[in-house]
């Protein structure tokens, strides 16, 4: 009886301990569509913009609508590559890559859309195993997993910034697509 009752337990937690890896892999998953569909909307929205209003502020302590597109960037790589990856975070006062820093539109989309891709490529990448990690995040303690959410959450909030200043020039932003 012993022996049946430990042969149990061990498929019930073998099987329990799968599903979770699974949910994990499927969070990856999941994660990498909504990044991909995030992208492709930001893009159109930044696409929407003339690049002579792309120093348009909303209100004088606003971000203007290039740097909202900047930021988003910058926080794509240090949410991922500096806190979840390790890597020593880029210096805000000397690093240029993802700053407006006189780029055109043009070369702004370009930055967005490269480190977008290196921000899914890192995802793709990452060891589910490690969702579960915990950091400090300014002085919170969360899971990696919520790192990424937190993320989500961030690109979305910075875009719909930049849709109000759509909104504010006369201009009819992009059909909102489900699942960003």
């Amino acid at each position: 009886m012993r022996i049946i009752l430990l042969i149990t337990s061990i498929v019930l937690i073998s099987s329990w301990s799968f599903s979770l890896l699974a949910q994990d892999s499927d969070f990856i998953k999941e994660y990498i569509e909504r990044l991909e569909n995030s992208r492709d909307y930001l893009i159109l929205v930044a696409e929407s913009m003339p690049e002579e209003k792309y120093d348009f502020k909303a209100s004088p302590e606003s971000l203007s609508f290039e740097e909202n597109l900047m930021h988003i960037a910058w926080a794509m790589d240090w949410h991922s590559q500096s806190l979840m990856g390790g890597r020593k975070a880029r210096d805000w006062e000397t690093d240029t890559e993802l700053k407006v820093d006189n780029k055109s539109k043009k070369e702004m989309i370009a930055t967005v859309r490269r480190t977008f891709g290196k921000t899914i490529d890192f995802i793709s990448e990452f060891d589910i195993d490690k969702l579960g990690e915990r950091l400090d995040y300014f002085g919170l303690d969360r899971t990696k997993r919520q790192i990424l959410l937190l993320l989500s959450d961030h690109i979305t909030h910075h875009r719909g910034q930049m849709l109000v200043s759509l909104r504010l020039n006369g201009l009819v932003p992009p059909r909102y697509v489900l699942y960003q």
